[in-house]
């Protein structure tokens, strides 16, 4: 009789790619894309801050922030409570200031794992505080998405935080700094709709998913068959929606690179104008 064995998941991680069983220090290595299949595996928050960000770096602002029922949503507390034990955050959204190959900048960070990155309105506050902060400390800014979209359980309020960081992003777009957005796998709905697509720069990740609705709905909307992977990095970018597609690696030499051209650039104009 053949034997169930248990796979420790302390040790070993299974690729959805190629059915494969992976080392995690492996695949940890390879920024956890499989180095068998290629399949790229979703960073946390705190695991996409130790890959952009010069080591111990990073001080957190605005930390304390948390959801609150205010609709009476039935089991929405619950999920709450659900989403931080798994995510270990309180909130689907990480603000705060840190290096980024030396430069200065501030960071905000949707991590998938707490209810898919979804943006209610202590997400929206943080992302449009993010904004706020920058153009106080007269800083650039990073915001690395990773999101579902608008979160349902706080109805309209949700979709209000489209305008409000829509408006924030505007208003420090008027100081002339760098906003450098990086749109991962997935960043879609609401997010997309909003703050996620404003950048002076639009970075993504390779093989990310990107857009707003699904395919299912867009093609019963429109009722056409859609193109292969039409909501790929690489075809947003064939069809200019995004200006870099960068593999995971070089994502932190990529994000230097262009804040350094970014900021040179306004420096520059400032001297001329004097």
């Amino acid at each position: 009789m053949n034997k169930i064995v248990q796979i420790p998941k302390e040790i070993f991680e299974h690729c959805p790619g190629c059915n494969k069983i992976l080392l995690k220090k492996e695949l940890q290595d390879n920024f956890k894309i499989c180095p068998k299949c290629g399949y790229i595996f979703r960073l946390s928050s705190k695991e996409r801050i130790d890959l952009i960000v010069d080591k111990g770096s990073f001080k957190e602002f605005a930390k304390n922030y948390t959801p609150q029922n205010i609709l009476g949503f039935p089991e929405y507390d619950q999920k709450i409570k659900y989403s931080e034990k798994k995510s270990q955050l309180k909130e689907a959204c990480i603000i705060g200031i840190c290096k980024i190959d030396g430069i200065k900048t501030v960071l905000c960070l949707l991590d998938f794992n707490y209810m898919g990155g979804s943006m209610g309105s202590v997400v929206g506050e943080k992302v449009a505080l993010s904004f706020e902060k920058a153009e106080k400390l007269k800083l650039p800014i990073v915001i690395v998405s990773s999101s579902g979209g608008a979160r349902m359980q706080e109805g309209v309020i949700s979709l209000m935080q489209m305008a409000k960081t829509s408006s924030a992003c505007a208003r420090f777009k008027k100081t002339g700094l760098p906003y450098i957005s990086v749109l991962t796998d997935p960043t879609t709905g609401g997010v997309t709709a909003s703050f996620a697509m404003l950048g002076d720069i639009n970075i993504a990740e390779s093989k990310a998913l990107i857009g707003f609705a699904g395919p299912r709905v867009i093609e019963q909307t429109i009722r056409q068959k859609l193109p292969e992977g039409f909501q790929s990095a690489e075809f947003l970018l064939e069809h200019g929606f995004v200006d870099i597609v960068v593999q995971r690696k070089e994502l932190k030499n990529v994000l230097a690179n262009v804040l350094r051209l970014c900021l040179n650039n306004k420096i520059s104009k400032k001297a001329k104008r004097i």
